[in-house]
């Protein structure tokens, strides 16, 4: 393992769960803290609330903090997660009024364009400089001269934080670390053939078109520049040398940490408790009992309604429903976080008073009203589908759209306290970097169908056939072109594992494929990068 002083690691995503990268971050902190003690720090942006996982702790390097120019302050602690890391927390927005600089510094060394920014790009570069000005003052303050400091840069919102410290702070070696291409993302949701076209595709002329230039423009000149460049999957890997013109170094894989998930009498009860709560809340919501033995399968994820494969899982549950060969009774959970109102009043009082209802609610599909309802996909897509949820059917599918953090006053319990009482979950991915969804769900003891154009999947793939869900993971074949075929093989895996007799036995397999993907077996990867960056920036200095 290389020896290292200090590792700071930037992200949009420190003490703000907004999306995959604060799982990726918040699971490996304990690996690395108990390899390099409190040399690892944490940098996330101030957003000026007090986050449920922030242990604030004024008393944390106070003689440096004094030393800071007036406009450049931070928050000190410890992230309230396995191992509690350091922490700071940087207020980033009174240096707005040094963008056009910043943008002109960036063009000048490092022909990044951000000509064409807009939406969030103003602030993400804000808050990557602020981090930036944050590890310079450290590193000047405590005199690291000479010392192996390592600065490690997630996803485009913080490149310019790696490009300014390179310029500025040259000792400091820096490792970016992208979790997708905003070019490929935005190719895939703009209901492009990504697949297929690859290698055809110009990453200027697709942002150009795509109207994502500046994000591209800055996400490749990090990649060009940074010591080290690394992305999360093999899929991602040939995403990134077709559009970025830069192969990454080295691939760093997602982890996973088991403190999550309970063991023996606990998770058994934990289990039954989450499907007496996903049952109690679909009674009450559809007008009629739930039978004891019925199948609970859901999706989850960000709301990315075709990238995320919610599409086809709709369809999957429409198959089952029309086939008339599905006996047992099937209960479909859509977890996607989207633009709620708030939690349903009529739902709440059933809900609350164990009010007995012998017809369904109004919408019965919905827990939580929407402030788009006549404009979302996933509503439009039930409808037009033709579900009912009555009595008539025996697959019922419900549609969460809220953040399960324990406070959504309909469920009031978090995400993982429901997913272990599911009997299967599906994320039929069209893009999908990484994956964490699936892996999450194994690590739960719940088979999970993915599929080959998931990072996961194609791990997955490396340790098991992928044909059969009894495995613990099916991975589905999907391509550009076969949609319907993706439909039907997931229906098919399934409709088998409702019939299966060996649900330990698969539960078991479960377990066995994610202690695979424990941080201790791919944290390897990282300490590869590690050892990258500082040969490349010793090239860089002349040393």
């Amino acid at each position: 393992m290389i020896k290292l002083d200090y590792i700071f690691e930037s992200s949009w995503e420190v003490c703000n769960k907004v999306g995959g990268i604060y799982t990726v971050l918040s699971s490996k902190a304990r690996t690395l803290k108990n390899d390099f003690e409190d040399g690892i720090i944490f940098i996330g942006p101030d957003l000026n609330n007090n986050p449920n996982d922030f242990m604030e702790d004024d008393t944390l390097f106070r003689e440096w903090k004094r030393s800071l120019p007036e406009n450049l302050k931070i928050r000190t602690g410890r992230w309230k997660i396995p191992g509690e890391p350091l922490v700071f927390l940087v207020s980033y927005k009174t240096f707005f009024d040094r963008r056009d600089s910043l943008y002109y510094d960036m063009w000048n060394c490092f022909r990044v364009n951000s000509s064409h920014a807009y939406g969030d790009y103003d602030n993400s570069c804000i808050f990557a400089y602020a981090t930036g000005l944050v590890i310079e003052n450290f590193y000047r303050f405590h005199e690291l001269t000479g010392k192996k400091v390592v600065a490690v840069f997630n996803e485009w919102m913080l490149g310019m934080g790696a490009l300014y410290v390179q310029k500025y702070v040259p000792d400091i070696a820096t490792l970016f670390v992208t979790h997708a291409t905003t070019t490929g993302r935005s190719i895939a949701g703009n209901h492009k053939p990504l697949y297929s076209c690859l290698k055809s595709y110009n990453g200027d002329q697709m942002a150009k078109e795509l109207n994502v230039e500046a994000k591209h423009s800055l996400e490749k000149q990090t990649a060009v520049f940074a010591d080290c460049f690394a992305t999360v999957s093999e899929i991602t890997a040939l995403e990134c040398k077709q559009l970025l013109d830069k192969a990454p170094d080295v691939v760093t894989p997602n982890g996973f940490e088991k403190d999550f998930v309970p063991a023996g009498d606990l998770y058994t009860e934990k289990r039954a408790e989450a499907r007496r709560k996903l049952m109690y809340v679909t009674e009450k919501l559809t007008g009629r009992p739930v039978a004891k033995d019925a199948f609970l399968v859901s999706t989850s994820g960000r709301y990315e309604y075709r990238n995320k494969g919610i599409d086809v899982f709709i369809d999957v549950m429409n198959s089952l429903r029309r086939s008339g060969t599905n006996r047992r009774e099937t209960v479909a959970f859509i977890m996607v976080p989207a633009w709620v109102y708030a939690a349903r009043a009529d739902l709440k009082y059933v809900l609350e008073n164990d009010y007995g209802t012998t017809a369904p609610l109004q919408t019965p599909f919905l827990t939580h009203w929407l402030n788009n309802m006549n404009e979302d996909p996933v509503m439009n897509y039930i409808f037009s589908s033709g579900f009912t949820n009555t009595a008539s059917e025996n697959v019922r599918i419900i549609f969460v759209p809220c953040y399960l953090d324990g406070h959504d006053e309909i469920f009031n319990v978090s995400y993982y306290d429901l997913l272990i009482g599911m009997d299967a979950t599906v994320f039929a991915s069209y893009y999908e970097p990484w994956g964490y969804t699936p892996l999450e769900s194994i690590a739960f003891g719940v088979p999970a169908v993915t599929t080959n154009l998931a990072g996961f999947g194609m791990w997955a793939s490396t340790l098991i056939s992928g044909n059969d869900i009894k495995e613990g993971v099916s991975v589905i074949n999907r391509t550009d072109d076969n949609y319907f075929e993706v439909v039907n093989n997931i229906a098919d895996a399934l409709s088998e594992l409702m019939n299966a007799d060996d649900a330990l036995t698969v539960r078991n397999n479960c377990f066995r494929i994610a202690r695979q993907a424990e941080w201790d077996k791919f944290i390897n990867h990282y300490y590869a990068a590690f050892n990258i960056a500082f040969a490349n920036a010793g090239k860089r200095n002349g040393k």
